[in-house]
């Protein structure tokens, strides 16, 4: 994903917790996690902060 685009802001989303990118999702390369099932407004804070540059 950062070969394509270093700077991309992804959020992984998995409704399997026991998934290892769900654990770490860093590692992986994105910037935040939301498990599924999900509020919107659960959603929409985690965006709003990806967005703003509050998560890294």
């Amino acid at each position: 994903m950062f070969e394509i685009d270093p700077n991309v802001k992804a959020i992984v989303s998995s409704g399997y917790p026991d998934d290892p990118i769900m654990s770490d999702f860093k590692k992986y390369g994105f910037r935040s996690v939301v498990a599924k099932p999900y509020k919107i407004q659960e959603l929409s804070e985690i965006l709003r902060k990806v967005l703003a540059g509050e998560i890294f």
